[in-house]
């Protein structure tokens, strides 16, 4: 940990240094493995032609399923439906706050979908996608297993919609990336800038909801569970990481007047 770093809020835990040690040695080593499987994948792929034939088959199930065949967007979506599980999210409590919030930011919800990421990884998350007036909202399994209340979950989705709200998307598009090769660090490094102040704002747009207290306890349990390093260097994290570290965003969201939310 670096003595540079802002110190720590009174109701975050103390950064378990040993077990993110261990997981990013594991992670090293599943990360040799991994690639040693996939080049053997890849070349069984290529040599057997199992790509092409997936594809003939998922093309055969659109038009089986009185689908459009050359609808190269349904194509796509049938060849990857055996790669991510999506189902939507039960009634109950959690569905009903979801709900309701995106319907206080006139968010236009059409479906809420659960997708089985914990069987791929513990890593956490939630996004939205679609057009227009028809927007779904996708929460993996692991973030609801690993938030302790419902109140946290929603937290993260206010998070989210923070970035429709304010356009982030939009401004992502906008904002061309990787196209200036001589310049790529410097553009690397200013694009992680403009992320990492959409992040605050987008924590700043969650705690004006009233949801400061469980954001931050979100943010605390899902940082816990990625084991990732919670207070590194300012400088550093400015230059590599796209997202503030955990003690910069609990910092914020925690200061009266936060300059983050200009």
């Amino acid at each position: 940990m670096y003595p540079s770093g802002p110190p720590f809020p009174w109701n975050s835990q103390p950064c378990p240094v040993e077990a993110s040690t261990l997981y990013s040695f594991a992670s090293r080593c599943f990360h040799f493995i991994h690639e040693a499987v996939t080049i053997l994948m890849d070349t069984a792929i290529l040599c057997f032609g199992i790509l092409p034939w997936f594809w003939k088959v998922s093309g055969n199930l659109v038009a089986y399923l009185g689908l459009d065949a050359e609808n190269e967007i349904m194509h796509t979506l049938s060849f990857l439906a055996g790669v991510m599980i999506w189902s939507q999210l039960p009634d109950g409590e959690l569905r009903e706050k979801i709900e309701k919030l995106a319907a206080s930011l006139k968010f236009p919800l059409k479906k809420l979908f659960v997708v089985d990421g914990s069987t791929r990884s513990s890593h956490s998350n939630a996004y939205m996608y679609g057009f227009f007036n028809n927007k779904r909202i996708v929460l993996y399994d692991t973030l609801i297993q690993q938030c302790t209340n419902e109140e946290e979950v929603v937290a993260v989705i206010a998070h989210e919609l923070g970035h429709w709200k304010l356009n982030h998307t939009m401004y992502s598009f906008i904002a061309v990336q990787h196209t200036v090769i001589p310049l790529q660090h410097l553009v690397n490094f200013g694009l992680n800038l403009v992320s990492r102040t959409f992040e605050f704002q987008a924590d700043a747009f969650a705690k004006k909801l009233g949801y400061a207290k469980a954001l931050c306890a979100g943010l605390i349990k899902l940082q816990e569970e990625n084991l990732s390093a919670m207070n590194t260097d300012p400088w550093y994290s400015a230059y590599h990481y796209s997202h503030p570290p955990l003690v910069e965003r609990l910092a914020a969201i925690e200061e009266p007047d936060s300059k983050k939310e200009d």
